[in-house]
């Protein structure tokens, strides 16, 4: 009886006080891709804590249910975990979380097919504004220029990832400029950024009570931007990423006294022009290994009373 409710308060402490934590670290913007898997380790933490609840009192509710999750156990791991003493809440407990699994996973898949709706659309447009030539076969191209009166870059994900950009924008940019505008794009598909921004969008719109989630959702949105900086800057740069930044979107209203919604784009500027000194590698190596060891406390808090009887 004891696991499932210090699981429970492990996710609830998690979930409450883990976007506190890394919002007063001083160090979440000089380590962008760092704090990117710190969040994915507190989120995978949280999502734990849930899983192996269900799992435990799903157990104790139903016999065929208890068969499946401790079939491969050795004999004396079951009463090792005391099932019978849960109580009539262990049912209601699984069948709340097994519905929040099951919604955790309508909403996936809802924010994927939002996502493969838009890529559609904007092929199809992509299709009407450079259309296929008499003779030509249609083919994934990686780079495809448009007519276009506003300097824009944006990255179409998917398999085949496509980088879109306008001839505003190579009229504008101009060498490494225009290099380090491919190269943040670029970032964003090698690291799959993508699928970071599906996930946080589906578990912030699923549960948008839930701190860890809805702060996991709004940080991924900018870290991704910061690490796809890092990774332009390392190969142009800070000052021609940040120049480059500017260029592309100085008409957009970024930089007046009513910025816009990309507003964080003078931030960046700035943060590329004045760069903060990365972190020891010591503490980076310190800080990945802690963040690992946050999902694996549930399941050794899980694994206690079976690894008693097994020693």
């Amino acid at each position: 009886m004891m696991v499932p409710l210090v699981l429970m308060g492990l996710g609830a402490l998690a979930a409450a006080m883990a976007p506190r934590l890394m919002s007063r670290s001083d160090w979440v913007d000089r380590e962008p891709v760092l704090a990117l898997w710190v969040w994915q380790c507190v989120v995978v933490a949280v999502l734990l804590c849930c899983a192996l609840t269900m799992a435990l009192t799903a157990a104790a509710a139903s016999e065929a249910v208890r068969g499946n999750v401790f079939a491969p156990a050795p004999h004396g791991v079951v009463e090792a975990y005391a099932l019978a003493g849960y109580g009539a809440w262990a049912a209601p407990v699984a069948l709340a979380l097994a519905s929040g699994a099951v919604w955790s996973a309508v909403m996936l898949t809802r924010e994927i097919g939002r996502a493969r709706a838009w890529r559609r659309r904007h092929r199809e447009e992509l299709l009407v504004r450079s259309p296929v030539l008499p003779g030509e076969e249609p083919s994934g191209e990686r780079l495809v220029v448009l007519e276009g009166d506003r300097p824009d870059a944006w990255l179409l994900p998917g398999a085949s990832p496509q980088l879109i950009i306008t001839t505003a924008a190579l009229r504008r940019l101009k060498g490494r400029r225009l290099d380090a505008v491919i190269a943040h794009e670029q970032g964003h598909a090698r690291a799959r950024h993508h699928w970071l921004l599906h996930c946080s969008g589906a578990l912030a719109g699923g549960f948008p009570q839930v701190p860890v989630f809805a702060g996991f959702r709004d940080e991924v949105h900018r870290l991704v931007e910061l690490a796809a900086d890092d990774s332009a800057s390392r190969r142009f740069g800070r000052t021609t990423t940040a120049l480059a930044l500017v260029e592309l979107n100085e008409d957009r209203g970024v930089f007046g006294p009513c910025p816009s919604g990309l507003a964080q784009v003078p931030q960046r500027v700035d943060r590329l022009l004045a760069p903060a000194s990365r972190l020891p590698v010591g503490r980076r190596w310190r800080l990945t290994a802690a963040a690992v060891l946050v999902p694996v406390v549930p399941l050794l808090v899980t694994l206690v009373p079976a690894l008693r009887v097994l020693g």
